[in-house]
């Protein structure tokens, strides 16, 4: 994962952060001016996938989940700046992924998280254990919950620290085979059951506006990477005034459109060139197909946000998972 630094957490590249899921793609956003401090891992057995990290950096990230594949989890540490579709997350907030299109969030720095990915039938079938007569499992109710204080949201947050020992201190420390997959499900499915109203945040009308208005400029940026791209196009594509766009940046990633722009382009260079055969590609050709038309400045950015020349991370050989 890399060299530790004077607070242990260590210095990862971006795609070993992207597939921490290990059966999808995590997509990576820095958002602010240094590189990603981190300590995540993940451990994948014949029952399900665990992961868990905390990190000092804050970060845009979205991902799809196969289809037959659920996410459930803890953040054990954020702040309200973070959010999943634009509502505000907390400490002790619980929460379930099913494969419905794409989840979109931001975390802070700071934040801690740690997430266990199942088959999805394996928690349908132990949602009719609990619930016979029900059909469906309530994917909406189910899906963000704060962890109240009574005794099955402490055993659902005792269960998933012990999930995060487990990860976090590696081989020889405990095994995930001592984890009880069943157990788990049971106890997060009748925690986040049993939450009241108030334990599931809100989403205010001008936040999912906000939300909105970023995610349709974003959509933008992504899609016309290759090319120039004018404040006035975002505004167009997003359907609100400069100033509202701005407004929404600002309140959901803290940074402006072009800021934001500028930090897509150089993530996505810096993924690419992890990814890429220095044969068959160079610098040049990343930066430009990225819409990095200026080299120096190009190389300049990177150095400063990465601690590498973007040539130093071509000449790597692709992490061997990826490979």
């Amino acid at each position: 994962m890399g060299v530790e630094n004077d607070v242990g957490l260590q210095s990862p590249d971006l795609v070993t952060l992207c597939g921490i899921l290990k059966v999808c793609e995590l997509e990576l956003v820095l958002l602010g001016k240094q590189g990603p401090k981190a300590h995540v891992d993940s451990i994948a057995s014949e029952q399900a996938i665990y992961f868990s990290g905390e990190v000092n950096f804050a970060f845009r990230g979205r991902f799809t989940l196969p289809q037959g594949w659920c996410l459930l989890g803890y953040l054990h540490r954020t702040s309200q700046e973070s959010w999943c579709h634009g509502t505000s997350l907390d400490a002790g907030m619980a929460f379930t992924v099913f494969p419905e299109g794409m989840s979109e969030f931001m975390l802070n720095s700071g934040s801690s998280v740690t997430g266990v990915l199942v088959p999805q039938q394996r928690l349908v079938n132990k949602y009719l254990e609990l619930n016979p007569h029900q059909a469906d499992v309530p994917t909406r109710a189910i899906s963000l919950f704060m962890l109240s204080d009574d005794d099955r949201a402490r055993a659902l947050r005792t269960r998933l620290e012990a999930v995060r020992e487990c990860v976090l201190q590696g081989p020889g420390e405990g095994s995930v085979s001592d984890i009880d997959l069943d157990a788990l499900l049971e106890t997060h499915l009748i925690a986040a059951l049993s939450a009241r109203a108030e334990d599931r945040p809100p989403c205010s009308r001008g936040r999912r506006t906000h939300y909105l208005a970023m995610q349709r400029a974003e959509e933008f940026m992504r899609r016309n990477l290759r090319r120039d791209i004018y404040i006035t196009e975002l505004c167009n594509a997003a359907g609100v005034s400069e100033r509202a766009l701005r407004y929404a940046f600002d309140d959901l990633l803290g940074v402006s459109p072009n800021r934001y722009l500028s930090m897509l382009r150089l993530c996505t260079a810096c993924k690419n060139l992890t990814l890429s055969d220095a044969s068959r590609r160079s610098v040049k050709s990343v930066a430009l197909s990225c819409g990095l038309w200026d080299l120096s400045r190009f190389a300049d950015h990177y150095r400063r946000v990465f601690g590498e020349r973007p040539r130093d991370t071509l000449m790597r050989a692709p992490p061997f998972e990826v490979a």
